[in-house]
């Protein structure tokens, strides 16, 4: 079931003293990946209240693995679009398919965008995907 108002859930967690300030930079990390970034005012907030002020680097630093941290309305982010998945066949302990195997197909397929991907290869016309390009 999806949680509604994600921040009233998580703030008794932040505000807790029995929990470690690893437990609660896990449990802001979450929220940002849940709610695909969120506003730096917000950020700092949370940063400041909770108290982790010296750790807050663990945070900023996932934005450099492409995860948005920090979302605005002014910058739109470009993301992959995703494949429908819905008839394969999952594993009992899959959850999501994750991003790389689309972009992997489409790259066998030739449909990379070359805006995107400036160093990826586009394949001969000729091609009949007999071998490696």
């Amino acid at each position: 079931q999806k949680v509604k108002d994600s921040m009233r859930v998580l703030l008794p967690v932040l505000l807790s003293r029995s929990h470690e300030s690893y437990d609660k930079i896990r449990a802001i990390l979450l929220y940002i990946f849940s709610t695909n970034g969120t506003t730096q005012e917000n950020l700092d907030k949370l940063i400041q209240n909770v108290q982790i002020e010296s750790d807050s680097d663990m945070i900023i630093n996932w934005k450099y693995l492409d995860v948005p941290v920090i979302s605005s309305f002014a910058v739109q982010q470009h993301k992959h679009p995703r494949r429908d998945r819905s008839s394969e066949e999952t594993f009992q302990l899959s959850r999501w398919t994750p991003v790389i195997k689309d972009v992997m197909e489409d790259a066998i397929e030739n449909k990379l965008d070359s805006k995107d991907w400036p160093y990826s290869s586009q394949c001969p016309p000729t091609w009949n995907g007999s071998g490696a390009v």
